[in-house]
């Protein structure tokens, strides 16, 4: 496996952000967790969550739910090149709240970086829909870009961040069972994989994380589990066998409470055999990528994950880097 150190020191914007976000979010890390008024709350302030989406160039285009696509967006790049890599992105929102729109500033950062396109869909949420919905529409939505799209798995990369990294190692590993057509790559920032709630970080980062607490996640599990076994691998992927998958790129803070959910995932597929790129960056708030306009770490991490992608997609970034 393919572990990168940690830089040295986090740069000051990095401080800043973290500062920042704990202002907005610690004061919510324990109290009782409200879906709606997460929804009703999420990607808020709206103008610059817009901004950052059009400083991406990426065009984002409504595609309602049609042939088995789950409804949610297509994204394509200002730069797209013929033959360059289409991803299929499950954002996070701890199966409970976000969408495609609130998810565009990061999915237009990467679609910008491989001059490529991305299919966003919008799957049913937590507790009105728990699992197995979100795994029903992400297996649906998967299947829709092979069959209807007719995207070459070769280019094809799998990709989420926190829940949506999460469901999106639950969709490999669906897909590998069924016999499935594998993607070229999977990419995963900051992936909640423990809906059991068992990674140490959980306490040992309670204080540091600048968005959740340990009891957060602990709390937040019910909602998508419901009925289910959350040591189900469909249900918490750190539990399962990856044999098969595609190379896998996991990135993820020292100081969140769920990196080790990223850690023993990244160390469970490098065991079964899988090739994998794991990074851990300091102070960052958990997915820190959105905030490629501002933050360092941001940049760093995008330009490494599209490096990736064109290594196992057979092309280049942007930029012409491999």
């Amino acid at each position: 496996m393919d572990v990168s150190q940690t830089p040295v020191a986090a740069s000051w914007q990095a401080h800043l952000m973290h500062w920042l976000v704990a202002a907005r979010m610690r004061p919510h890390a324990h109290r009782p967790i409200d879906p709606q008024w997460i929804r009703r709350n999420m990607g808020k302030p709206e103008a610059p969550r817009r901004y950052m989406a059009r400083s991406t160039g990426a065009t984002f285009t409504r595609h309602d739910a049609t042939g088995g696509w789950p409804g949610g967006e297509h994204v394509q790049s200002a730069q797209g090149r013929r033959g360059a890599p289409t991803v299929l992105y499950l954002h996070g929102g701890g199966f409970i709240a976000c969408s495609p729109e609130t998810h565009r500033s990061l999915v237009g950062s990467i679609v910008r970086r491989i001059g490529g396109d991305a299919w966003v869909p919008a799957y049913r949420l937590a507790p009105e829909h728990p699992f197995p919905t979100a795994l029903d529409d992400a297996t649906a939505a998967y299947r829709y870009l092979l069959d209807e799209v007719g995207v070459d798995p070769a280019r094809l990369v799998v990709a989420g961040d926190s829940a949506g990294g999460g469901l999106v190692l639950s969709l490999m590993l669906a897909a590998r069972d069924a016999g499935w057509p594998m993607p070229a790559a999977i990419v995963t920032f900051c992936p909640w994989t423990d809906l059991a709630a068992t990674g140490a970080s959980l306490d040992e980062n309670s204080e540091r994380c600048s968005m959740f607490a340990g009891d957060t996640i602990r709390r937040a599990t019910g909602f998508y589990v419901g009925n289910a076994d959350p040591y189900s691998p469909l249900v918490s992927p750190v539990y399962g066998d990856f044999r098969g998958l595609p190379p896998l790129l996991v990135h993820a803070s020292t100081d969140e409470v769920l990196r080790d959910d990223a850690v023993r995932v990244a160390h469970r597929a490098r065991d079964a055999g899988v090739t994998v790129e794991l990074q851990l960056w300091r102070r960052v708030p958990h997915v820190w990528q959105f905030f490629a306009a501002v933050l360092p770490e941001a940049e760093q991490s995008l330009t490494r994950a599209a490096a990736f992608i064109a290594r196992h997609t057979g092309g280049n970034t942007v930029d012409g880097r491999p």
